[in-house]
């Protein structure tokens, strides 16, 4: 049994170890054979990682919190039916940001009413489909609470509030969503006016508040202030007679180590914090506990991932540096050349090796900026190494792109020395599917 680590505070997924040929073994799979296998590149699973990462939110939850709770994966860290079946299997319902997530997480077996459906330009028919199935709506706009007015028929439809609280965080100015100036729900000077159009409109139930000050965060006390500062807003709701308004949903933004350096909390500290600090807000204001919601998605998914990749040919700069090319690249992982993003990597197939080349590796996209990792440490590389980046399960996949018309690679679920193929790798019909040739233009 692997010890209880906190997963995301993990560089690598909790079931790694290196074998007697000096091989990277995940789940009981040998990574390098399941390159050779299922191809590259490829995302791999660890399913011990995710299920910990969810047993360990629930659980601190019911230690810390004595109200009722709920936990949510955010799924647009990485939206899949076997993802979606395998965390709702350990108690969570799903956040959704589309009608192509809420789609996913209902065929993955998830009942309606465990689902919450986000955004900041719904349409009216992902807003009706979420009504039809019971969800509940977080209204973000005006627009959102008009449209869900006229959608709302004899079956009363729930919505919880999404509020921009005005807190911010340290961390990439494209994740920050707490600040003022964001895109993202309802000013705090506007939220009275919204209670009292909630409590005039019995057609939609007023559930709740909800906030998310950001993603891939360190810092513990923001979200605590977040939580404090909602909660003056329900003693006001029941004065407006909003009955059902007991639901608290504090969002997610724990972040994960991606490289030795960074230091995030463990999942345990993060739900302790904002657990005694919701409790204590209602004590000071004599408010009953209010059903406690969060929506993890990062923390859950991305270390449970990693990406593996075949090496194949090699640049010396002479004085400046060497590049190592891969058969991926920018459109499996955008995350780097769109934030910046770092991470750890080895060679699956040389993990005793000494790390005494520093090489930058480069995707095989025509673009200079498609870099993965620069001057990091590794054995040399010889083409046909299995190059492994760690970390890669949060927002990989989900924004993977068809960039030079490569096929998005495939995904596969590790386990107990067995792997199972949850996303098949798009080939060249994938590709042309979509493609319409007018009758004009054939030859």
């Amino acid at each position: 049994m692997v010890a209880a680590r906190s997963p995301n505070q993990s560089l690598t997924p909790l079931s790694a170890l290196i074998d007697g040929q000096g091989h990277l073994v995940v789940g009981g799979c040998d990574v390098v054979e399941l390159a050779r296998r299922f191809g590259t590149p490829l995302y791999i699973v660890d399913e011990l990682t995710l299920r910990e990462g969810c047993r360990q939110y629930v659980e601190a939850l019911e230690r810390y919190y004595p109200g009722p709770s709920q936990v949510l994966y955010a799924s647009k860290a990485w939206s899949n039916l076997a993802i979606c079946a395998l965390v709702h299997l350990c108690g969570l319902g799903i956040d959704a940001v589309s009608e192509g997530e809420l789609q996913t997480a209902l065929l993955a077996g998830v009942p309606g009413q465990q689902i919450y459906l986000h955004g900041n330009n719904k349409s009216e028919a992902e807003i009706r489909r979420a009504a039809t199935v019971r969800a509940t709506v977080v209204a973000d706009n005006w627009l959102d609470l008009q449209t869900l007015q006229a959608a709302a028929s004899d079956e009363p439809v729930r919505v919880m509030v999404r509020v921009t609280p005005g807190i911010d965080i340290h961390t990439h100015d494209y994740i920050r969503t707490g600040h003022v100036d964001s895109k993202f729900g309802f000013n705090l000077e506007d939220l009275g006016d919204v209670l009292a159009f909630l409590a005039a409109t019995p057609q939609l139930v007023a559930v709740g508040l909800h906030a998310h000050i950001g993603s891939q965060s360190f810092e513990l006390a923001p979200h605590a202030d977040v939580a404090k500062l909602l909660l003056e807003w329900f003693a006001k709701a029941a004065a407006l007679g909003l009955a059902d308004f007991n639901e608290l949903n504090v969002g997610g933004g724990l972040g994960i180590r991606y490289i030795e350096a960074d230091d995030p909390p463990s999942i345990e500290q993060w739900v302790q914090t904002i657990c005694e600090a919701v409790v204590q807000a209602c004590e000071a204001q004599r408010l009953p506990l209010p059903k406690l919601l969060c929506e993890p998605g990062r923390s859950l998914v991305g270390p449970a991932c990693i990406t593996a990749y075949t090496v194949g040919s090699t640049k010396t700069v002479p004085g400046v540096r060497t590049y190592i090319a891969i058969d991926g690249g920018m459109s499996d992982n955008p995350r780097p050349i769109t934030y910046g993003a770092r991470y750890s990597a080895a060679l699956a197939n040389r993990m005793n090796d000494e790390r005494s080349a520093t090489v930058t590796v480069a995707g095989k996209h025509c673009e200079s900026g498609d870099v993965l990792l620069r001057d990091v440490d590794l054995p040399p590389p010889e083409k046909g190494d299995c190059l492994v980046i760690f970390g890669t399960g949060a927002y990989n996949c989900s924004m993977a792109s068809n960039y030079n018309r490569l096929g998005r690679p495939a995904a596969v679920v590790v386990g107990g020395g067995d792997s199972s193929l949850i996303l098949r790798r798009e080939d060249l019909d994938d590709l042309l599917r979509c493609d319409c040739l007018p009758l004009r233009l054939r030859t």
